[in-house]
């Protein structure tokens, strides 16, 4: 009988480790590129990732350069331990857990001028920093297919761009948002919401399936659903809503399988994105 060999999770600490394991990877390679506190949204991606790739790495690493000047990158949640023992149960291959991506004045990608709208016009020069990683990390993992969810639609829409743009030979993932129980769009931010909180908070799905059922009927006026997305959210503070094709225009019209309705609400300290595909 042929001996299963025994499996063991690699843990990869540097750059160069990590290039000369590279060199000797046969058969497609998914990546799922991470910044740790992983949860079932995060095993979603690498599960999908193991059923359709022969090898699979994941990266954990909390960029600085997406934070924006006066946030504490250190208060980001960091559960090492419990990211570890996740890849060993989801038997990743290799887990790429670097120290610093960076050399000292490195200049930074600039992202396309539609990165300055929405969450970028938010949280300036943040996807200058997330597509420079991203970047850095496909040139160290060369994979076929890399792992994205749709809950953070703009950065993925702006990962699909560079890709193309740069014609860097890599399937873009796009993978469906999950969900606890109630309908709340998992994220590592869940955390820090109080239980109130965390219960008022399931008014933004409400308010995403409300808006999917009622295009669902025929209603194409973004207006429309835009109101009764906010009536839904009256008394939360809502940082803003839109109606948007997948280029990140705002349009007044719902599109057929090029519109994204964007959600994102303020508890205190904690924002909250949601969205739905239609």
């Amino acid at each position: 009988l042929k001996l299963l060999k025994e499996y063991i999770l690699q843990i990869v600490k540097t750059i160069e480790e990590l290039q000369n394991i590279r060199k000797n990877l046969n058969g497609n390679i998914g990546f799922v590129p991470t910044m740790g506190a992983l949860h079932d949204g995060h095993i979603s991606l690498i599960r999908k990732a193991k059923d359709e790739n022969e090898v699979v790495i994941v990266s954990i690493f909390v960029n600085p350069t997406q934070f924006l000047k006066g946030v504490d990158l250190n208060k980001y949640p960091r559960k090492e331990e419990a990211d570890i023992k996740i890849c060993q149960m989801c038997k990743v291959d290799y887990l790429f857990m670097p120290n610093s991506m960076y050399e000292k004045d490195e200049v930074l990608i600039k992202a396309p001028i539609n990165s300055y709208v929405l969450e970028g016009f938010t949280r300036p020069g943040h996807f200058d920093g997330v597509l420079q990683v991203v970047l850095k990390l496909f040139n160290l993992t060369l994979p076929k297919n890399a792992y994205f969810g749709k809950k953070d639609a703009q950065q993925l829409a702006l990962i699909q761009q560079m890709v193309k743009n740069l014609f860097l030979p890599i399937n873009i993932i796009a993978c469906d948002i999950v969900r606890e129980s109630s309908g709340l769009a998992l994220s590592s931010r869940n955390v820090y919401l109080t239980p109130e909180q965390k219960e008022e908070a399931l008014k933004i799905s409400k308010s995403i399936y409300m808006a999917g059922n009622l295009i669902a009927k025929g209603e194409r006026d973004s207006k429309i659903v835009k109101d009764k997305i906010y009536k839904i959210l009256e008394n939360l503070d809502v940082e803003y809503v839109r109606v948007v094709n997948k280029r990140f225009d705002e349009i007044e019209k719902i599109e057929p399988s090029n519109t994204i309705i964007l959600v994102v609400v303020r508890f205190g300290n904690v924002r909250l994105l949601d969205n739905i595909w239609m």
